[in-house]
């Protein structure tokens, strides 16, 4: 990564000097993006809001289109007496996402431009803490901004014939800032102690990783303690151009899960380029990963790198398209000055370094319809013969994976009821290389869809806001998946090398020793006070094997409480 290091230094002293406004990104913002995404689907033909496939999203970029929303849709008429924005007057918020409004404003305040004297907290604690609602300190300066608040997610959980007291206890800090509106930064870390239910600690010693973060130290037996830091900063080289270098997660895609690139696994050291002009965005991602590996003691681990890059452009106001592509792979602790071309077809340079790397393609798209409906897909094209796909179907060289899916807002007529259904379907091998260190994997967890290859995923969710500060949510998986047996590699296991096969045929979606799995949650939150949340939920996994041996069912309770963090998930 050290030419990555090099290439940014270059690009930092060049370009400063035209540089303009900057900003951070909105990171585990679940609130947030709920908000934006009905933003988007209601208003239709916003077509800065249509290029919501990658995030995290700009703050900067949010809260211009948000108060353009918000003051456009009251009407305006030029001299001749014609409504000039039309268009957004239909925009019909609700009581509650006019309070979703503010709450996005008030915690991306740094960019708004609108009277927002309702920020301010009426009782500032010691006149020094919480002058305003949403930050813990907060320094607002024409040429410095900053603002400091508190992580906090404390949970509590029963699971079903298991005698232990299950936990989270996460504390830490986050910092985010600008300095003369040129360079953003954000950083965060948190302590974590987790004693989660039993598939999450036979997940985390499958890994030796826990799910979402990485390194770890045992904790209370059966427990785990480990820090999660985050950071990054930022600046605009350009009028159309923004760079962000740091350490944290990216999400390429329009649904619950993503086959490119997904926000799951463990954080990594990335530089990204985003070029936005016209009715394209482009963005370019260049990674250092590390391979799976057994830690033994203090050691320093190998890396991999990875180079992406995602094009959409917005064909219509309601449709966006967009073409991805990336490429893993291994060198000796080196970045291959080959990959660095942002403008290139990696396919192209992996067959001229002589094709040992883990290249693959894909396509999206997303439509916005009626104000109420989006539709979405992926399709990643691992690798495919075409004489193969027509007459041997189930041949190991097809390797690809769909999604498709649906948002539907304000459903069959009520207010804030929001439905989203999604399908994921990815053919055995998928991701994984005839290496075990250009696979699609960082730090022992998949890079895009947790459950790998050689599944099937149907989900489905319920998310409704009655009120302002409650939010009833509810989210069913059901997937099967087909697991290796015998010692036979069956194309499910993304970390295996994928020669270890023992015939070239004959696979399907769940061959192998078949799975099937529910994992079914319901929650309620309450928004005591901006950003600070109380959770009730109830979750029920059901894990079963075809052969009706090792099957387990899981009943969980959890009550907890939570600041400026996104609540934990254990959807797998």
């Amino acid at each position: 990564m050290q030419i990555i290091k090099s290439l940014f230094k270059i690009v930092v002293f060049i370009c400063p000097v035209a540089a303009s406004a900057q900003s951070t990104y909105l990171n585990d913002a679940e609130k947030e993006s709920r908000f934006i995404d009905r933003l988007e689907i209601k208003q239709q033909t916003n077509t800065n809001l249509n290029f919501s496939t990658l995030k995290p999203f700009n703050r900067k970029y949010i809260v211009k289109e948000a108060e353009f929303l918000d003051s456009a849709r009251m009407g305006y008429t030029d001299s001749t007496g014609n409504d000039r924005y039309k268009a957004w007057t239909n925009l019909d918020l609700s009581p509650v996402d006019e309070y979703n409004m503010q709450s996005l404003l008030m915690n991306n305040m740094e960019w708004v431009t609108t009277p927002h004297d309702y920020f301010n907290s009426r009782h500032p604690f010691l006149k020094a803490f919480y002058k305003t609602k949403a930050n813990f300190f907060e320094v607002n300066k024409p040429d410095f901004f900053l603002a400091v608040n508190p992580l906090l997610q404390f949970n509590v959980s029963k699971e079903s014939g298991n005698s232990e007291t299950l936990f989270l206890n996460s504390r830490g800090i986050t910092i985010r800032g600008m300095i003369g509106k040129k360079i953003g930064f954000s950083s965060s870390i948190t302590d974590n102690q987790e004693r989660g239910p039993s598939y999450f600690q036979q997940e985390v010693a499958t890994l030796r990783a826990v799910p979402g973060v990485g390194f770890y130290k045992p904790f209370k037996t059966t427990g785990v303690d480990y820090f999660d830091g985050r950071g990054y900063f930022t600046f605009n080289a350009a009028k159309f151009i923004d760079f962000q270098f740091g350490y944290d997660k990216n999400f390429i895609g329009n649904g619950y899960r993503s086959l490119f690139l997904s926000d799951w696994g463990n954080s990594n050291l990335f530089l990204k380029i985003n070029t936005k002009i016209w009715k394209l965005n482009y963005q370019n991602l260049f990674m250092e990963l590390m391979p799976q590996f057994t830690k033994r003691g203090d050691s320093l681990l190998p890396r991999k790198y990875a180079a992406m890059h995602h094009l959409s452009m917005n064909v219509t106001k309601w449709l966006n398209l967009g073409l991805f592509e990336g490429v893993i792979f291994g060198r000796t602790n080196h970045f291959d000055f080959q990959y660095l071309n942002p403008i290139i077809f990696y396919r192209h340079i992996e067959g001229t370094v002589g094709s040992p790397d883990n290249a693959v393609a894909g396509f999206d798209f997303k439509a916005n319809l009626l104000h109420h409906v989006q539709v979405y897909g992926q399709f990643l094209l691992d690798e495919f013969v075409l004489s193969k796909l027509k007459n041997d179907p189930t041949s190991w060289v097809n390797k690809f994976g769909i999604q498709v899916g649906a948002k539907y807002v304000d459903a069959f007529g009520i207010k804030n009821l929001d439905l989203q259904v999604e399908s994921n379907r990815v053919r055995p091998f998928t991701y994984s290389h005839n290496d075990t260190i250009a696979n699609y994997t960082h730090y022992n967890q998949p890079l895009a869809h947790p459950l790998g290859a050689n599944f099937q995923e149907f989900i489905g969710i319920v998310n409704y806001q009655p009120l302002p500060k409650l939010n009833l949510y509810a989210r069913a998986i059901y997937y099967y998946k087909g697991l290796d047996s015998a010692g036979i590699n069956f194309g499910g296991n993304i970390f295996e090398n994928y020669t270890t096969r023992i015939t070239d045929d004959g696979f399907k979606v769940g061959s192998g020793n078949k799975v099937k799995v529910l994992n079914a949650l319901l929650q309620v939150s309450y928004e005591v006070k901006q950003n600070l949340f109380f959770d009730l939920s109830l979750q029920q996994r059901n894990y079963k094997f075809d052969t009706g041996s090792g099957s387990h069912n899981s009943t969980l309770f959890t009550a907890g409480v939570r600041l400026n963090m996104a609540k934990r998930k254990y959807d797998y």
